[in-house]
């Protein structure tokens, strides 16, 4: 086939799909790879480093006649999708990340184009997609840069150091949520000498916390139900919530940083840090919500700034792997090249749907919604 690898045009988006490295493996099972000039440049991947691996460098429209793109974010603002969408035709094939749970109207704009679109947001938790697992690998940096946005902001060093000076002791981070983000976040704060701890509504990752020298928060109450079959986490009712919020206020004010990573797939992130626990923190305290772009778990977050209150700073960041577009972009360009070569292991792609990863992914089959998760939901819904 003929893969097209575009430039992003997401807004702050620096990563690439696919970074040179991943073209051989392309290339040697007979695909021809289109890379748009200049499109791996700010992930710090040039042009010729693309053309000695085998890829031809060509123009935008040139590399939109593809018969498949491989992207990184294809949720791109409505401002900014009308040249994109002017070049896609009819039977093109579209892979890459696209929030499809949350941004059914996206998705319907670039079906009606006559597309098949596959979402690697939705792939199954299975020991064989792992490879393909966009989300882990970018929640993994996600993680780490919360902890060095945290350790850059807060007016104290992380490691404890006993000095001629005196005994400096360690900054405590509490980490909310132990997912994939949650436990590289305590990880790259251990190292950095912080004292760690960290609470998560499944009981069963206390051991994984504690291998990674934190101490796991208990709160009674109960949890059961808090996963879905896919490994993710559900939405909890409101008086959940409430409690959890009252049960974990001391911890919080007790702490230098918190950071928080929970959200539910398809819907607002829960309110977990309200405008009363953060008036109960020391002044110069931080916060880093890395659920910012899904509403905040923190009551005053604003996604994408900065906000200062009663001396407590609280991040808002977004799309934090791009901010990290070298190792994003090679952690993505593995998973989306492990896919593809999955997907399309005849030379064509076969819309198989007992192939339980080709399944889950496909959201759209020449311009028909056709996922189960998004059929029949309004446009824009979380579902």
């Amino acid at each position: 086939m003929i893969l097209g690898v575009p430039r992003e045009v997401f807004p702050g988006e620096r990563r690439v799909a696919v970074i040179p490295a991943s073209v051989p493996s392309l290339t040697k099972a007979r695909h021809v790879v289109r890379v748009e000039s200049g499109a791996g440049v700010q992930a710090g991947f040039s042009d010729d480093e693309y053309s000695a691996k085998g890829a031809q460098i060509v123009p935008r429209h040139e590399v939109f006649s593809a018969e498949l793109l491989l992207g990184v974010r294809w949720d791109i603002p409505e401002r900014l999708r009308t040249e994109s969408l002017s070049l896609v035709r009819p039977k093109q094939v579209l892979v890459g990340s696209w929030d499809p749970l949350s941004k059914k109207d996206n998705l319907a704009a670039w079906a009606e184009k006559g597309v098949s679109i596959f979402a690697l947001e939705l792939l199954p938790r299975i020991t064989r997609a792992q490879s393909m697992d966009i989300l882990s690998s970018m929640a993994t940096l996600a993680g780490y840069r919360a902890v060095i946005l945290a350790a850059m902001s807060l007016p104290k060093i992380f490691p404890m150091l006993m000095t001629a000076a005196g005994t400096l002791t360690p900054a405590k981070v509490f980490v909310v949520g132990a997912g994939v983000a949650g436990l590289q976040a305590i990880a790259t704060a251990r190292r950095l000498g912080a004292a760690v701890s960290a609470y998560d509504v499944r009981p069963a990752v206390k051991e994984q916390v504690q291998s990674l020298g934190a101490k796991f928060i208990e709160l009674e109450l109960e949890t059961s139900g808090a996963e879905d079959q896919r490994g993710y986490a559900k939405a909890m009712d409101e008086n959940f919530y409430r409690k959890q919020r009252e049960m974990m206020a001391r911890v919080v004010a007790e702490s230098d940083v918190v950071i928080t990573t929970a959200s539910v797939p398809g819907k607002k992130a829960p309110v977990l840090i309200t405008r009363e626990m953060v008036a109960g923190m020391s002044r110069g305290s931080v916060i880093v919500d890395l659920a910012a772009e899904r509403g905040g778990n923190c009551e005053l977050t604003q996604p994408g700034q900065t906000v200062i209150e009663n001396g407590v700073t609280i991040l808002g960041p977004v799309n934090l792997p791009a901010e990290i577009p070298f190792h994003a972009s090679q952690m993505y360009s593995r998973n989306i090249t492990t896919f593809f070569l999955h997907l399309c292991k005849t030379g064509a792609i076969p819309f198989d749907t007992d192939d339980e990863i080709i399944r889950d992914t496909l959201v759209v089959r020449d311009g028909q919604l056709v996922h189960p998760m998004l059929v029949g939901s309004p446009a824009g819904a979380s579902v």
